[in-house]
C-alpha cells in the first residue's frame, strides 16, 4: 500500500494524470476511483430490514452522484444488520445528503446519517477465537 502511494505521489519521475483520483477507504483497503474530487463515505443507521442496496442508492442519489451503496449483512442469518454506507463522489454531495436525510424516514424507519468513521483494524479483528466445547470434568 505504501509503495503504491509513493508511486502515485512522486512527481519527479512520473507525470500526473489529467484527472483526479479519489482515495476511498474500504474494509479491504484503499481504492482509487477516477472522478472530480475527494470521495466521502456516509454512514446510514436505523435502516429497515426490507431496505435493499438499490433502494438505498436510489434514495440517496437525489443528493449527488452515488459511487457505491452497501448494506452490512449478518453472516449467519443473511439479514441486514440495520446499517449501511453510501459513498459520494464529492464532499459537498455527502454534506448535502447528511443535512437532508438525517432524521428522515426511509422505508418506514427514521434513519441516522453521518460521516463514516475509519474502520479500526487490530490483530483480534482478523482471526476469530476458537475455543471449542468445554472439557468434561476429570474424576479422581
Amino acid at each position: 500500500m505504501a509503495a503504491l502511494r509513493r508511486i502515485l505521489t512522486s512527481s519527479s519521475r512520473i507525470s500526473k494524470p489529467n484527472f483526479s483520483l479519489l482515495w476511498n477507504q474500504t474494509p479491504t483497503g484503499l481504492s482509487l476511483i477516477p472522478g472530480r474530487g475527494i470521495a466521502s463515505k456516509v454512514f446510514v443507521g436505523g435502516l429497515s430490514f426490507y431496505t435493499t442496496e438499490e433502494g438505498l442508492s436510489e434514495a440517496f442519489s437525489q443528493y449527488g452522484q452515488v459511487i457505491e451503496a452497501t448494506i452490512v449483512m449478518d453472516r449467519v442469518s443473511d439479514r441486514s444488520k440495520g446499517f449501511g454506507f453510501v459513498t459520494y463522489a464529492s464532499d459537498e454531495e455527502a454534506e448535502k445528503a447528511i443535512t437532508e436525510m438525517n432524521g428522515k424516514p426511509l422505508n418506514g424507519r427514521v434513519v441516522f446519517v453521518d460521516y463514516a468513521k475509519p474502520r479500526s483494524f487490530s490483530r483480534y479483528d482478523s482471526m476469530p477465537i476458537a475455543r471449542g466445547p468445554p472439557e468434561p470434568p476429570q474424576e479422581k
